[in-house]
């Protein structure tokens, strides 16, 4: 029994010998590194004379200015077209027998040189007496020629006036309101009987429908619409009424339309 506890003492003494010898070599490997971190750092030379440290400036680029645009070409200015009229040259002028609106101030008996104006033809003073020339000038206002011989365009042109005044136009008669005629029944002249639906009579529906309508001019129904009855016979009604005809109504001895209603019965056989 003793022998096994002197033999667990020195166990003992060895292993706190191993861990005081382990602790001092990593305490010396941490001072050893520490130290040659600290010394490289020292020792380093980063060559700072050998280096570009002149500062960079940034320089903002130059706008690009857009290209202008192309002028639109301007039109050119409209020249004065020619035009070409038919008309008649006079030296001086004389008034048609049919023209005489006032006596002449002296009667010869020697007929005048110059031919009276023409009839329905502008006239012109001019050099010659000519019953029609084409002559050509620019286009000017309203109220100037043609032109003169060689395009100057700025002798006067008489007009002779003879053209008949255009007839006056025909004023539209007004138009006159519908007229109210109440119960229209006994003014037909053709009252077809409405078609009974088949709905109608399944449902047994029967009696008196009501429809207002308005009679045109000629006598024709223009609109139709039930007022009154069973809503299974309104639109049976509605359709007779349409081909329902009826003598023109005369105020004055114009047509007019009339407004009124027309009643239709249907008995159920």
């Amino acid at each position: 029994m003793f022998d096994n506890l002197v033999e667990s003492n020195s166990h003992a003494g060895d292993i706190k010998r191993k861990g005081s010898f382990f602790l001092g070599a990593m305490a010396l490997y941490g001072v050893l590194i520490v130290g040659l971190a600290i010394g490289s750092i020292l020792l380093y030379d980063a060559h700072l004379e050998n280096q570009n440290l002149e500062l960079v400036t940034l320089v903002a680029p130059v706008p690009v200015q857009a290209a202008p645009e192309p002028e639109a070409p301007k039109p050119a200015e409209s020249q004065p077209k020619p035009t070409t009229q038919e008309v008649a040259t006079r030296t001086e002028f004389v008034a048609r027998v049919d023209q005489l609106t006032k006596e002449p101030p002296q009667v010869s008996a020697v007929a005048s040189k110059v031919p009276p104006i023409p009839k329905g033809v502008p006239v012109r003073l001019g050099t010659s007496d000519t019953d029609v020339a084409r002559v050509s000038g620019p286009v000017g206002p309203t109220g100037t020629g043609g032109g003169v011989v060689g395009g100057t365009g700025t002798s006067p042109i008489v007009n002779t006036g003879d053209e008949p005044p255009p007839p006056p136009k025909p004023t539209p008669a007004p138009k006159r309101a519908p007229v109210s005629g109440g119960v229209l029944n006994g003014k037909a002249v053709s009252k077809p009987n409405p078609t009974y639906p088949p709905i109608a009579k399944a449902a047994r529906a029967s009696g008196t429908v009501v429809v207002q309508i308005t009679v045109d001019e000629s006598g024709k129904v223009v609109s139709a619409r039930a007022v009154s009855g069973h809503p299974l016979l309104q639109q049976a009604a509605t359709q007779a009424a349409y081909q329902t005809r009826f003598s023109p109504t005369m105020l004055s001895g114009q047509p007019v339309k009339v407004t009124g209603t027309i009643s239709f019965n249907f008995v159920l056989q």
